[in-house]
């Protein structure tokens, strides 16, 4: 159910290890359906009502955890939160507030998570913005939802 578009090769190696997307072939004769020198991308609709960024669509990013690109799908629940933290490498910090009802004093209190999650390269995040998350597998021993 994959789509494919156009990616420039040179821009995507920047580790030791050759970055490439599983689906694409590289060896073809022929470049599927676009004809270019650029060569394939593959990218795919997570459905949900979210739709695929142009990014996604025409960046040269390598990313296996992206859910546009890559190979993790979404599904659970689907979270907000304000980012607070946008320092680490491809993972931002969101902070969820919530309200815990105690029973002694019939009364409510503020309480709040700080969650790890995996930022995909096609979306530009910064502290204070408000996202939108989903659940996927386990990513990495911290990260368990995407952006």
């Amino acid at each position: 159910t994959g789509t494919w578009g156009i990616q420039k090769m040179a821009d995507t190696q920047q580790q030791r290890a050759f970055q490439k997307q599983e689906p694409v072939n590289l060896n073809t004769k022929y470049l599927l359906k676009s004809k270019t020198s650029k060569g394939t991308r593959y990218y795919r609709n997570i459905g949900l009502g979210f739709r695929t960024p142009q990014e996604a669509i025409n960046g040269t990013y390598i990313d296996h955890k992206c859910p546009f690109t890559g190979n993790v799908s979404i599904r659970g629940r689907i979270l907000k939160g304000v980012a607070i933290s946008t320092k680490m490498h491809r993972t931002i910090i969101i902070r969820r507030d919530y309200l815990h009802y105690v029973k002694k004093y019939n009364r409510y209190e503020k309480r709040h998570r700080n969650i790890p999650v995996h930022l995909s390269p096609c979306f530009k995040v910064k502290e204070g913005d408000i996202v939108t998350v989903g659940q996927c597998r386990p990513l990495s021993k911290l990260s368990l939802i995407h952006i």
